[in-house]
């Protein structure tokens, strides 16, 4: 009697509870209203991610469509640190890979203020613990003088990089002159856009390397290329690096933060989001007015802006240490340390905002390491940076006068209903070399637990 008491119940419950995830309430509609203003009429499927299966309406390069076998490929490739094999020492050798600076424990960044890829060693928990090999100088290590950015959404994105240096399309058309030879930015010649010129271009800048004998010695890398581009020669190591980018690029363009509170609710799961956190994505849509800068699927635009934020610099950042800063670095000019505008000097690229709490550095010189102190920092909008100049600050950069709960409820959404914690998702269990990933030094097999 007792199971048939309990079956009749457990229905009710769950109509109940389906009834409650798909019924709109006041605060549901009134930010669907807010939303609706936001998107200028278009609804709130502007700001709907595809699903990473959903090719077709994933943005893409025209001339890198693409397919399951691509991603495939480009999987294993971003992740393989059998492709670590041109370090400066010969101690780190197969040590390092694409995945070093953009992993998914801290959201496909970093997880510290500057990574490193060939001559950094461990890794802790989120990466936060990668640090300099004492076999290293710091003038050896393959850093960058800037944060490095997430490859999360990077879908939506046609030029990369928080200057935009990368890809030969849409801003970067008429940019040929900074294309300087010898340089990275010499890929751009290339003709792709900028998650594939960056995916080519990346493999030189962190001492990565694919040839023929790379896929003789892993065979199954061999059969993966065969699979994704079935009339080139593998015997030809200038196009298996061309390919090897294409494939890390259209893997790069599936990684989608889908299953984010935000994105559920989008889809209709009232229920996904808590109402503080639909109160602070009113305040991001509305008042806040934060869709002046991000917009779209990603929260983040193709538009260059200067905040006055601190650059990357010398020094301690809790635990980690940063290298090689020095102010004359163009990379702390913004777009105009790329097009050598004097109008475009200290504007950065807006960056996408989901999962950003997995790594707790913000702006592009980590200069903040709190999300909520970026959103205080906007709110009263007084610069940091005293090397930009008041003239070129953005005219979106004043004053909210948001107050403390109003901050709190945005710092909510904008941390939470905007955290995908299913990215692992996108990481495959193992790699071809069968190596330990991202990194394989013997510090970080012991913090990875690789045996």
């Amino acid at each position: 009697m007792k199971k048939l008491l309990y079956l009749p119940l457990f229905l009710v419950f769950a109509c109940s509870q389906k009834e409650t995830i798909l019924t709109a309430s006041s605060i549901d509609t009134e930010l669907e209203t807010i939303i609706s203003t936001a998107a200028k009429g278009k609804g709130k499927s502007s700001f709907l991610l595809p699903e990473s299966t959903e090719f077709s309406k994933i943005p893409q390069d025209p001339k890198n469509v693409i397919t399951p076998e691509k991603v495939e490929l480009g999987q294993m490739l971003f992740h393989e640190t059998a492709l670590g094999r041109n370090p400066l020492k010969d101690a780190s050798l197969q040590t390092y890979s694409c995945a070093s600076c953009h992993h998914v424990k801290a959201g496909f960044q970093a997880c510290m203020p500057q990574g490193i890829g060939d001559g950094g060693v461990g890794f802790g928990v989120q990466g936060e613990k990668r640090a300099k090999s004492t076999l290293y100088k710091a003038e050896e290590i393959d850093i960058q003088p800037i944060r490095t950015p997430s490859a999360l959404n990077i879908a939506y994105q046609t030029n990369i990089l928080w200057n935009g240096q990368f890809g030969a399309t849409h801003l970067n058309q008429n940019t040929q002159s900074s294309w300087t030879a010898g340089t990275p930015k010499e890929k751009n010649n290339l003709g792709f856009q900028g998650t594939e010129t960056q995916a080519i271009a990346g493999q030189d800048v962190h001492r990565l390397f694919i040839s023929k004998t790379f896929l003789e010695q892993i065979p199954a890398y061999k059969d993966m290329f065969k699979k994704a581009y079935p009339t080139m020669d593998l015997n030809d190591n200038f196009q298996l690096k061309i390919n090897a980018g294409l494939a890390i690029a259209a893997y790069e363009r599936t990684l989608l933060a889908t299953e984010a509170p935000f994105q559920q609710w989008l889809k209709g799961n009232y229920y996904a989001m808590t109402d503080d956190q639909k109160l602070g994505a009113k305040l991001f849509f509305g008042k806040a007015n934060c869709t002046s800068c991000h917009n779209g699927p990603s929260l983040a635009a193709m538009n260059f802006y200067a905040l006055g934020m601190n650059d990357l610099q010398n020094g301690n950042y809790g635990i980690n240490t940063v290298f090689g800063i020095t102010d004359s670095k163009a990379e702390h000019k913004g777009r105009g340390g790329f097009t050598g505008k004097a109008e475009d000097m200290y504007k950065f690229k807006v960056p996408q905002l989901y999962n950003l709490k997995d790594s707790p550095f913000y702006g592009h010189g980590a200069s903040f390491t709190k999300l909520e102190d970026v959103i205080s920092y906007k709110n009263t909008a007084k610069p940091q940076n005293a090397k930009v100049p008041t003239t070129q600050l953005a005219a979106e950069f004043k004053p909210l006068n948001l107050t403390t709960a109003e901050l709190a409820q945005l710092t909510e959404f904008i941390k939470n209903g905007l955290h995908d914690k299913n990215l692992q998702r996108y990481t495959p269990k193992q790699i071809p070399s069968g190596l330990a990933f991202p990194n394989n030094d013997t510090q970080s097999r012991k913090d990875l637990g690789f045996n």
